[in-house]
């Protein structure tokens, strides 16, 4: 029994997928905010060039 709780303490394949799991969700995380923010001052310049025409 000490075998295996050595052998699961020391196995980290699951800790690398989760941390590559939470290294993509950071991620997507920076794209949808810079996607948002950049569709909102274009949205914004499109406004200011149609109120100027």
């Amino acid at each position: 029994m000490s075998k295996f709780v050595t052998r699961f303490m020391k196995d980290e394949s699951g800790a690398t997928a989760i941390e590559y799991g939470l290294i993509v969700a950071l991620i997507a995380v920076v794209i949808i905010t810079a996607v948002t923010t950049v569709g909102t001052n274009l949205s914004a310049k499109f406004n200011t060039i149609n109120s100027n025409i």
